[in-house]
């Protein structure tokens, strides 16, 4: 796959209450499930989409910021997106854009990622 600006990628998933009982039970930080989807949850959404997806396989986290502006519900679709913002093929970086939002549009987390990827034309 060739890394283009403005490629994007996204993937939906709804947390349930069930899935928040085993998040606190293997976490080992509440006995009492979560009545919001966690922080490490979400960014494990974006770090699905990174190495699997876009840039896929080969990729190197190099740096990832997350801003949460809003709680994410349990038992609502959540959609997050990766889009490419910046391409470094001199150095094998790429810049991308993440955003989580629920299923009203209403945006809940935001940020950036950079990633290395050996060959970034043919990531």
């Amino acid at each position: 796959m060739t890394l283009e600006i403005g490629q994007t990628v996204e993937l939906v998933r709804t947390y349930t209450g069930q899935d928040m009982l085993e998040f606190a039970n293997l976490s080992g930080a509440t006995a009492q499930a979560p009545k919001t989807v966690p922080g490490p949850l979400i960014g494990g959404l974006f770090s699905y989409l990174l190495g699997v997806r876009l840039p896929g396989r080969g990729t190197n986290y190099l740096k990832q910021s997350l801003e949460f502006l809003a709680p994410a519900p349990v038992g609502r679709e959540l959609t997050a997106t990766v889009t490419v913002t910046r391409l470094r093929p001199e150095k094998h970086l790429v810049d991308l854009e993440t955003v989580c939002r629920t299923s009203d549009g209403t945006r809940i987390c935001q940020g950036r990622a950079l990633v290395y990827v050996e060959d970034v034309g043919r990531a």
